[in-house]
């Protein structure tokens, strides 16, 4: 599914940034990753994100209905949202296109700017969407992974870093229960390249915090403490997600605000 998505949009792969879970999922191909034992999170949806000012060109609808994926629009918002769905074969998967909301929601005479056509897409926008899109990292994908797409594809994903603290900045705002998705997403990133925290935290330091506006930095670094400061609801109802493996609330309380603290701390 997530193949036959990625070779649709091979074309376009320069520009375009697979992020949510899937980017969670393939973070694990990247060559600094440390895979553990346990799966990865399951999502049936799969979120590619691009800027509004990237040179975008071409027919990427028409690409993806070549590859059998249909439309299916909302009226909410104009031009409408859309997600592209595999036909019945694909077991509910589709994609969506996101771009960042960058100033008010709101245009003059009351119209709400949510969305962004490009290249036939329409994409929805996103508060701090663009943190998504600051040093990307890229995977390598291919037969020799697993990922049936021929010759090798190059993906662009969110750094851990930014991943992790976009997680942090859009908590608030979420449903209770993607609230406890995105802490496991936290944890488990953080396993994942745990190997590496000085490297990460050198990476927000030197790389993505000063292209930050002081306020939004801040946010993040007092969000580690706030969040992961001790065991709560969201934690607990995180700890309850995974289903083959046993994690305590207290180990994953521990260990998030041990890793964020190593990434993001001001000590």
């Amino acid at each position: 599914m997530i193949a036959r998505l990625l070779e649709a949009l091979r074309p376009w792969s320069r520009h375009l940034v697979v992020v949510g879970g899937w980017a969670h999922r393939l973070h694990r191909f990247h060559e600094k990753a440390s895979p553990p034992a346990y799966a990865a999170l399951r999502t049936k949806d799969a979120d590619i994100a691009f800027s509004p000012a990237a040179p975008i060109k071409g027919d990427i609808a028409g690409a993806l209905g070549k590859a059998g994926f249909l439309e299916a629009a909302s009226s909410e918002h104009t031009p409408p949202i859309t997600q592209y769905r595999l036909g019945a074969e694909g077991g509910g998967f589709f994609a969506e296109f996101l771009a960042p909301l960058r100033g008010s929601e709101v245009k003059r005479k009351g119209k709400l700017d949510m969305t962004v056509a490009k290249a036939g897409v329409t994409a929805q926008k996103l508060r701090h969407l663009d943190l998504l899109l600051v040093e990307p990292w890229a995977v390598r994908l291919g037969e020799d992974v697993g990922v049936p797409v021929r010759p090798p594809i190059e993906v662009l994903l969110p750094n851990p870093v930014t991943f992790v603290a976009q997680k942090l900045l859009i908590r608030r705002k979420r449903a209770r229960e993607k609230q406890a998705q995105d802490a496991l997403y936290i944890h488990d990133t953080l396993e994942l390249f745990g190997g590496d925290l000085p490297e990460l935290r050198a990476l927000w330091g030197e790389r993505i915090r000063p292209g930050l506006h002081e306020r939004t930095a801040r946010s993040v670094e007092s969000l580690c403490r706030e969040q992961f400061g001790a065991v709560d609801d969201v934690i607990r109802s995180a700890a309850r997600l995974p289903q083959d493996r046993i994690l305590a609330p207290e180990r994953l309380q521990a260990a998030c605000r041990y890793g964020l603290d190593e990434i993001f701390g001001t000590a």
